[in-house]
């Protein structure tokens, strides 16, 4: 009996030897997998981003870019003792590229998107922001709110691919919408009179308010939507989502985060360098 329970137990020793041996395997081939581990051995942080959305990413009159984002990924590079590689990239495709290995990571001002999320990881928000509108002057008064703009009668533009554009749908069906592929090209519809409103990000109206709206347009500053923006990687990584989330936590804690945020989202004096 004694001797069939040592065989029993041997086993099963056995058995949970070599499971847990088959796990830390796998363990390690996911760490050596991870992006984390990518960028550690070639030295460098590739950054996605689409330039041009004042004030998270921007280029300046040197040619530079520029902005909260970039600012932030500077830090990351420097947390992790590589350089920081900046890769601009078309908004309707900077997914795809993640995707295809352009780069390592998306830091771009990107609303969290159920959509989005079937396709990256997001790490978790480093800002919330909502959606805001820039008013033709005409309607001063008359219009106080997005729901008094659905209605066919306005022309209502925003930026393509957005969530300005997924707001515009879903909120004020019934408005005429038009597309455009910057932000500025949408809101200076509004400010030359050809269109009744603009729909986009509080940071970017803001800024657009400050820069050349002021007595153009009217500012709705109140947001209508809740948006919070992350910064995107493949899936399958949770080492690297994990460092993510550690590297905004500290800077959070540490001051480094407001001293950023200071400087490009409750500042404007950053606007004379990139004009």
């Amino acid at each position: 009996m004694k001797k069939g329970l040592t065989v029993i137990l041997a086993l099963i020793t056995g058995f949970i030897f070599c499971t847990a041996n088959g796990i830390f395997a796998a363990d390690i081939e996911l760490a050596e997998k991870s992006t984390l581990e990518k960028i550690l051995k070639s030295g460098e942080l590739r950054v996605g981003f689409e330039a041009g959305y004042m004030p998270f990413e921007m280029t300046d009159q040197k040619g530079r870019f520029v902005g909260f984002d970039i600012d932030i990924a500077k830090e990351m590079a420097k947390a992790m003792g590589v350089k920081f590689t900046p890769v601009n990239t078309a908004w309707d495709g900077i997914i795809p590229s993640l995707i295809t290995n352009k780069f390592d990571i998306i830091m771009s001002g990107m609303t969290v998107t159920q959509e989005r999320n079937l396709k990256v990881m997001f790490a978790d928000p480093y800002i919330i922001v909502g959606q805001t509108i820039l008013l033709n002057k005409k309607h001063e008064g008359v219009i106080t709110s997005y729901k008094d703009l659905n209605d066919p009668k306005y022309i209502v533009t925003s930026k393509l691919g957005t969530t300005g554009e997924m707001a515009v749908k879903s909120k004020i069906p019934k408005a005429t919408y038009k597309s455009f592929e910057t932000e500025t090209e949408g809101s200076l519809e509004v400010v030359n009179g050809k269109a009744d409103a603009f729909v986009y990000d509080l940071p970017f109206c803001v800024v657009f308010m400050a820069n050349q709206g002021e007595g153009k347009v009217i500012f709705l500053d109140e947001p209508f939507t809740f948006e919070p923006l992350a910064w995107a990687i493949n899936k399958g990584d949770p080492d690297f989502l994990n460092f993510l989330n550690n590297f905004l936590r500290q800077i959070k804690n540490d001051g480094r985060y407001e001293t950023i945020y200071n400087k490009w989202i409750r500042s404007t004096d950053w606007i004379k360098n990139v004009q």
